[in-house]
C-alpha cells in the first residue's frame, strides 16, 4: 500500500521485479501503472492476471477507496461495497486522500495534486489513463509525460453514443489534441477502435486490449450441477421449467429494462412461457414495480442488488440474457452472461454487439426502443431448447478468444511498438 494514505485496506502486492521471471529478450518486466477512480471489480482481476505473467509489473494507483471501503452509489441508488478481494494480485496504492473521497462527481471532484509527485517518483515504463476525467486523470498524465513516461489512454467511449452539440464540438477539436499526443490506446473493442481512429489516431498506435471480465471465475462458478441448478431457481421464485429470460444490470433510463418488461408481457400473450428475472437497483426500480403490476406479470421476480460473488450462480439459473440499452459503451453484464454459457439479446446500441453478439450463432440484436423487434429477437431462443443450447455453447466458445490472455498480448504489443520506436526514457509526442 502507498504511505500516502492509512486508511484503506491492505493490498496485496505483486512479486517485485527482482522476484519475478524475466520478459522474453528483457532485462525485467515492464513497470506499468493504470490509473482509476477506485478498485474496480472488473479491472482489479486483469492487474492480478498480468502482474503475473513473464512480461508485466503493474501497479494500480487508486483516488479513492469507496467501492473496498462501502458508499453511495448513484447508479445503483445505495450503499455499495463490492464482496470480492481487489486488491490482491498487483500492487495497489491509494492516493493521499482516498478514504475521504466518494464516488466521482464531474471532472473537478477528484483534483488529487498528489498524484503528481507519486507519477514523477515511480518510474515506470508506461501509464495507462481511463479516458480524461475527472481531473486527476489528466494531473498524473502529465506528470507521467514530464518525466518521459508514456501515456496510454484505455476508454469506453464509440460514435453511437448520443453526445450534444458542444460536446461533439469539443470531441473534435480538444479531444482530438489530446488522443493524438498520447503514445497510443488501448482499444476495448472494434467500436471503440472506431472512435479512436476518427479522432486520427493512426492505426499503428491503437492497440487491441479487449474488454473484459475474469472468464475463469465466471466460467467455474456457473458450472453447477443440474440439482443446484433447480435449487438456485428456486430462490428467485422459479418452481418449474420455463425458461428465464434475465437482466442483471443498474435500473437506469438508459438501460430501458421496461422495453424488457414490455416484451415479456407480448410474449406471455402470445402465450409462450418464460419467466423475467430482474436484477438489480437503481432509479427505475419502483416505476418497473409498478409496470409489472400494470402489465400483470405473474412471471417476473425481481432480485435487487445482487453482488459479485452471487453473480455466477445467477446466470446459471438462466436460459437468456438481455441488455436492451439505448445508450450502452459496453456492456460487460454480456460477457459475464457469455462465460456462464447464456444465449445474448441485446440492442445495436450496446457497445459490445459488434464484438461478442453473433446473432443467429450465440444471440440476436434489435433496434434500441423497438419492443417490437426485442419480441421477435427472443421468441425464437425461448421456442427452441435445441437453439438456446447451440448458442450457449458458441457464447463460451466465442468467450475463450475475449480474455485477459488478448489483453496481454494488446498490452506486450503497445509497449514492443513504444520499445521499437525508442520513446521509453523521453516524453511522448
Amino acid at each position: 500500500m502507498s504511505v500516502e494514505a492509512a486508511a484503506p485496506p491492505p493490498a496485496v502486492a505483486g512479486p517485485s521485479a527482482e522476484e519475478k521471471p524475466k520478459s522474453p529478450g528483457r532485462e525485467r518486466p515492464w513497470r506499468i501503472g493504470f490509473v482509476n477512480t477506485h478498485p474496480i471489480q472488473y479491472f482489479a482481476p486483469l492487474y492480478a492476471y498480468l502482474n503475473a505473467t513473464r512480461q508485466f509489473e503493474i501497479t494500480a494507483f487508486y483516488l479513492s477507496d469507496y467501492s473496498v471501503r462501502g458508499a453511495p452509489d448513484r447508479a445503483f441508488g445505495q450503499v455499495v461495497k463490492w464482496d470480492v478481494d481487489l486488491l490482491s494480485g498487483y500492487d495497489a496504492q491509494f492516493i493521499a486522500g482516498a478514504e475521504r473521497r466518494n464516488e466521482p462527481a464531474g471532472f473537478l471532484s477528484m483534483i488529487a495534486p498528489q498524484i503528481w509527485r507519486t507519477m514523477r517518483d515511480k518510474r515506470l515504463d508506461a501509464l495507462v489513463i481511463h479516458g480524461h476525467t475527472p481531473a486527476a486523470t489528466l494531473i498524473a498524465a502529465a506528470s507521467a509525460a514530464a518525466v518521459g513516461t508514456p501515456v496510454f489512454a484505455r476508454g469506453e467511449t464509440h460514435l453511437g453514443l448520443p453526445r450534444g452539440r458542444l460536446k461533439r464540438r469539443v470531441r473534435q477539436t480538444v479531444m482530438r489534441h489530446f488522443y493524438q499526443r498520447l503514445a497510443g490506446v488501448l482499444a476495448i473493442g472494434s467500436a471503440n477502435a472506431a472512435f479512436y481512429r476518427a479522432l486520427g489516431v493512426p492505426s499503428e498506435r491503437i492497440f487491441s486490449v479487449p474488454y473484459t471480465v475474469d472468464n475463469d471465475r465466471f466460467t467455474r462458478q456457473a458450472a453447477v450441477t443440474e440439482a443446484e441448478r433447480r435449487q438456485i431457481r428456486a430462490s428467485v421464485g422459479v418452481l418449474d421449467d420455463r425458461p428465464i429470460v434475465l437482466y442483471a444490470a443498474k435500473l437506469q433510463r438508459r438501460k430501458r429494462p421496461h422495453d424488457l418488461l414490455q416484451a415479456a408481457a407480448i410474449l406471455s400473450g402470445q402465450g409462450i412461457g418464460h419467466h423475467l428475472v430482474v436484477a438489480g437497483s437503481g432509479e427505475m426500480e419502483g416505476e418497473l414495480r409498478a409496470l409489472a403490476q400494470a402489465l400483470r406479470l405473474s412471471n417476473i421476480h425481481f432480485q435487487g442488488f445482487v453482488n459479485q460473488a452471487a453473480l455466477p450462480q445467477l446466470y446459471a439459473s438462466a436460459d437468456v440474457f438481455v441488455l436492451p440499452s439505448e445508450a450502452e459503451p459496453w456492456g460487460l453484464a454480456v460477457n459475464e452472461a457469455m462465460c456462464a454459457g447464456l444465449p445474448v439479446v441485446t440492442s445495436s446500441a450496446v457497445g459490445c454487439a459488434p464484438d461478442l453478439v453473433r446473432p443467429g450463432v450465440n444471440g440476436a440484436t434489435f433496434q434500441a426502443r423497438d419492443v417490437a423487434g426485442l419480441v421477435e429477437a427472443l421468441r425464437p431462443i425461448l421456442i427452441d431448447p435445441d437453439l438456446r443450447a447451440r448458442m450457449s455453447a458458441a457464447s463460451r466458445a466465442i468467450m475463450v478468444h475475449w480474455s485477459f490472455a488478448e489483453c496481454a498480448a494488446g498490452l506486450a504489443a503497445a509497449m514492443t511498438a513504444q520499445a521499437s520506436a525508442g520513446r521509453f526514457g523521453s516524453a511522448a509526442r
